[in-house]
């Protein structure tokens, strides 16, 4: 099986203090066998960089980065959604409110116009008639 080197993100973070640790732990923590149950999910909060006699293989590698995307997908999700209702909300009621003036306009035109013909049709049907008076 070939070996493939990952190429990290563009924008990784150097470490650059390096620690003197005790050798006895890292001795001890070797000598441990590999857990036969799958690791569990990782906390972001308390993720650190592993040392290089902790490196994991491919296959956890890609396991934990599906488990970090769909996380920041699922908050991404309910931010994207409220927010997304926010601005649509907000658009919507700059359109409304520029619309208003114009909707009068075009109201009152329309109605100016049919009260116009109305008299019109009115005036046109009655002409020469008299109003009916006491005289």
């Amino acid at each position: 099986m070939a070996s493939t080197l990952r190429t990290p993100p563009k924008f990784v973070p150097t470490l650059t203090t390096v620690l003197d640790l005790p050798a006895e732990p890292v001795a001890a923590e070797v000598a441990k066998p590999p857990p036969s149950s799958p690791a569990p999910p990782v906390d972001l909060a308390e993720a650190v960089a592993l040392p290089p006699a902790e490196q994991r293989s491919e296959a956890e590698i890609v396991r934990l980065e599906e488990q970090l995307l769909h996380r920041v997908l699922q908050r991404v999700d309910l931010s994207l959604e409220e927010r997304l209702s926010d601005a649509v909300s907000a658009a919507v009621q700059q359109q409304l409110d520029a619309m208003v003036p114009r909707l009068r306009g075009e109201i009152e035109a329309v109605l100016r116009a049919l009260v116009i013909e109305a008299m019109a049709a009115e005036l046109s049907e009655n002409t020469g008639s008299t109003p009916a008076s006491g005289a």
